[in-house]
């Protein structure tokens, strides 16, 4: 199961760089557990709460990454408008 998860996030990982990107911060918001709220997320965030608890508000796919500053391994793949509880995501990434 860890392996398929963890080819599923590769494999999107890949699609999501394939596609253009663009210069705009998605739309919507990040709500964490503990209610921090981010306005129209981009790039890294680190919302340092442990279990990382995500409601990915906005229009885009969020990915949760296992280090801070969005590095190591892909540990989940937030479709827009899902949720997801991580205990070991230390930082989120949103293009």
């Amino acid at each position: 199961m860890r392996r398929s998860v963890h080819a599923l996030a590769t494999l999107t990982t890949a699609a999501l760089i394939l596609l253009p990107a663009t210069a705009e911060a998605a739309h919507g918001e990040f709500i964490f557990g503990g209610g921090q709220v981010v306005e129209n997320p981009s790039g890294c965030i680190e919302p340092r709460i442990r279990p990382l608890i995500l409601h990915n508000n906005t229009n885009e796919y969020a990915l949760v990454y296992n280090g801070h500053n969005c590095t190591g391994q892909v540990i989940a793949v937030v479709p827009p408008g899902a949720r997801t509880t991580q205990v070991l995501g230390s930082s989120v990434f949103v293009a």
